[in-house]
């Protein structure tokens, strides 16, 4: 029987074209912060950030090396083929000395089965002399950047308190693409503050500029943050499912059909969460994403013809 053809890039198809075999990041907490939580621009961090900077699912007490051979192991006895990128997950992992950056980097090359650095970071802290770091790494293996942007509204940045600019992260993409680099951009598409022209502007810049990869977070709510402060006293709303839906079938319409798709919706904590995913699993939005792309007879990129290409 005939595999059916996805109607968006999927991330597992495109590792197993470059690798060829399955590919798995290795989340690693490598004790960095962020220039909004240190005081440096701000304080308090993203105003839906959790306490573990996005990196809760990691052996965040094992030093590095221990983090990623135990990580190995699980998914070893897991699949039979298998390569890894280390992804240097929680907060800013560019933000420290470049002789801090090139020692934690290295630590997170084991062996030969490491067939890149997938390092997230903000696009403020990536000063020419990091990206010359990750050049020479380059020479052994792939970069791949993961941008945090969430949206191309600007009011919105500051509301979320990311305490960077649109220019900022056009700026970090150019530098970063002409270097050679792999760019993955992190988008929230449900924040509240935003609407559908938003969502459809954010597919549009991402695909002028382009970037490699995106991923898609449905926004959660954690305890003890600015957000939840915000969802428990009714000054915010989170917009349905069907919405969400709608926005995520309608940004993959509008975006450039080369870029992969890392992610569809997010995997938010064990705990501590107050709102995730309608009560869903993250599979399960997924599903609900796919169907309605079949249902409307649609697929990324229908409607990519606002460029010069």
């Amino acid at each position: 029987m005939k595999e059916k053809m996805s109607r968006y890039r999927k991330l597992s198809e495109y590792f197993k074209e470059r690798y060829g075999v399955r590919v798995q990041r290795i989340p690693i907490f490598a004790g960095f912060t962020c220039p909004n939580r240190d005081g440096t621009k701000g304080k308090g961090g993203c105003i839906y950030c959790d306490p573990y900077g996005g990196g809760f699912s990691t052996f965040r007490n094992l030093p590095i090396k221990q983090q990623v051979l135990k990580w190995m192991e699980i998914y070893k006895k897991k699949y039979k083929k298998v390569k890894f990128l280390a992804y240097f997950q929680a907060f800013t992992n560019t933000y420290a000395p470049v002789d801090v950056l090139k020692k934690k980097y290295e630590e997170a090359i084991v062996n030969g089965e490491i067939v890149g650095l997938d390092i997230s970071t903000r696009p403020d802290v990536l000063p020419e002399k990091v990206l010359d770091l990750l050049e020479e790494f380059k020479k052994k293996l792939d970069i791949y950047l993961d941008l945090g942007l969430q949206t191309v509204n600007y009011k919105t940045l500051k509301i979320l308190n990311r305490a960077h600019t649109l220019a900022e992260f056009i700026d970090a993409v150019i530098r970063a693409k002409r270097r050679g680099f792999f760019v993955t951009v992190h988008v929230i598409i449900n924040l509240p503050w935003d609407d559908m022209e938003d969502v459809i502007e954010t597919a549009k810049i991402l695909s002028a500029l382009r970037v490699d990869g995106v991923k898609l977070h449905s926004l959660y709510v954690v305890k003890g943050t600015k957000l939840a402060q915000m969802y428990e006293s009714g000054a915010i709303k989170i917009g349905s499912l069907n919405e969400y839906i709608d926005r995520a079938v309608t940004f993959l319409e509008y975006l450039d059909p080369s870029i992969v798709i890392h992610r569809l919706a997010s995997d938010p904590p064990r705990e501590g969460t107050i709102f995730g995913n309608w009560g869903l699993s993250k599979n399960e939005i997924v599903r609900l994403i796919e169907q309605e792309l079949e249902k409307r007879g649609t697929w990324q990129g229908k409607r990519f013809d606002y460029l010069n290409v």
